[in-house]
């Protein structure tokens, strides 16, 4: 029995009638280091008053909900697995920047993450590790 299929691309059933065939999948490329995406966000915000210190406040504990790291008092880091990811993650900090101060966001690839060189006072510390990550489709 001859098994024919009208998806384009589908190789099912075009050579042999009673031999079993997978069909043709075009597999997509793995996570690599240029397609995985740092967001590194870099503030400068007043905190002179209270107002301003509550909006400081809010706006860091904002960033640590979307899942962001600490790296230093005023930049904050994440791991994204894709460009689309993080433009979607940067969209949503641009809705709860307080509305004075200065803030920055960076995409950078993993592969520029790796060359991160971290010293603590005049020892060097070894390049940060890149998170374990389970990809779910």
């Amino acid at each position: 029995m001859r098994s024919i299929c009208r998806c384009r691309g589908c190789h099912w059933g075009d050579d042999v009638a009673n031999q079993k065939r997978t069909p043709f999948i075009e597999s997509q490329p793995a996570l690599g280091g240029y397609r995985i995406v740092w967001l590194i966000v870099l503030f400068d915000l007043p905190t002179a008053t209270k107002l301003q210190r509550k909006a400081a406040t809010r706006f860091r504990h904002n960033l640590l909900n979307e899942g962001f790291e600490m790296s230093q008092y005023s930049v904050y880091l994440r791991h994204c697995a894709g460009k689309e990811q993080a433009d979607a993650l940067a969209r949503r900090i641009e809705l709860v920047i307080p509305k004075e101060g200065k803030v920055h966001m960076i995409q950078i690839t993993d592969k520029q993450y790796e060359n991160i060189r971290t010293f603590r006072g005049i020892k060097r510390e070894p390049s940060p590790k890149n998170p374990e990550q389970l990809v779910l489709f």
